[in-house]
């Protein structure tokens, strides 16, 4: 795949752990695995920062001097992007859209929300449902105005150099495998902006290696999610050079878990924090790795991993749990 013919800014710890999860293996009865992307190193850590390598080496190549994104309020990507930018010398502008309708202060004033204005990011709130595509040309011309170069960052960093974050994570995943001698059976990760998952799904493709992955959605229905995965794999595959690499069939995304919508939490997702913290000391997010581990908790009960090896990805985002600190601590 050559990555290193794309501009690059080396942000993250790589490679991250892949290590063994044997208690939860043992309380779900199947073998499961956990790579550590929550283990980046950058402002906590996250799946993004793989993403931003990419989109900030573009973003300098281009000679911007501004980055310009937008999230859900408590957005684990604008944190990330925020403090790669502070740790570069760009300005950072962001649009946090304020999706769940939450109005509890942990939610608005803490976590990621308070990491964004440490990390000193030019910040506004926009309603649920606005057109953040428009709000981003908004702010970008903007920063236009006052003489500045912007980068516009899609929501989750989910483009083509964004998802090329996720082609190297593939590789990694693969390399560490044979480095055990452990052939894995499925990888599973939550599936949201789609990037993680188009990368996974084209670096897999690319190389030739033959292992499934399976989105759990926090957002989309089942049809739309896996059109928007498909259409961004075969956008990165191209970008690699192999535009016919990816096949519809690659694409699986599981809708199920989602719950009441984005952001939104529930008992069962609840339970996944606390059996992954209270087996193999795992801390996981309420938006993403939360409801990933819901749904593979549930498909796992019912059998769907029967003789699997399975690797779960763990995307980061815990430093969301501090906006969740209501909904959460009487749980406990």
């Amino acid at each position: 795949m050559h990555l290193a013919r794309f501009p690059r800014v080396r942000l993250a710890h790589l490679p991250t752990p892949l290590e063994p999860l044997p208690r939860l293996s043992e309380a779900l009865g199947v073998e499961i695995w956990i790579k550590r992307d929550d283990c980046t190193g950058l402002a906590g850590g996250g799946n993004k920062t793989r993403k931003l390598e990419f989109l900030l080496g573009d973003a300098m190549e281009q000679g911007a001097d501004t980055l310009v994104t937008q999230g859900a309020v408590q957005s684990n990507h604008v944190r990330q992007t925020a403090a790669a930018a502070a740790a570069h010398g760009f300005a950072c502008e962001v649009i946090l859209e304020e999706r769940t309708g939450s109005k509890a202060i942990d939610y608005t004033h803490n976590g990621n929300v308070l990491m964004d204005r440490l990390f000193g990011a030019g910040m506004r709130t926009v309603p649920g449902g606005s057109d953040m595509t428009a709000e981003l040309e908004k702010t970008a011309a903007e920063v236009r105005a006052r003489g500045g170069k912007p980068y516009i960052i899609p929501g989750g960093g989910s483009n083509p150099v964004g998802a090329l974050g996720y082609v190297d994570c593939a590789r990694e995943i693969v390399v560490q495998a044979d480095e055990l001698d452990m052939q894995v059976d499925r990888i599973i990760t939550a599936t949201g902006s789609a990037g993680t998952h188009a990368g996974l799904v084209a670096g897999l493709a690319v190389m030739g290696a033959d292992i499934p992955v399976l989105g759990i959605g926090v957002r989309a229905p089942k049809a739309k999610q896996e059109e928007n995965v498909l259409k961004l794999a075969r956008e990165t595959a191209a970008l690699l050079g192999r535009p016919d690499a990816v096949t519809e069939a690659m694409v699986v995304a599981d809708c199920d878990y989602v719950g009441e919508g984005y952001g939104l939490i529930d008992g069962a997702v609840i339970e996944a924090l606390k059996l992954a913290a209270r087996t193999d000391a795992i801390v996981l997010d309420p938006v993403y790795t939360g409801k990933a581990m819901k749904g593979l908790i549930a498909l796992a009960k019912a059998g769907r991993f029967e003789n699997e090896t399975v690797v779960f990805l763990h995307t980061g985002g815990a430093q969301g749990l501090f906006g969740y600190q209501g909904e959460i601590e009487g749980a406990l």
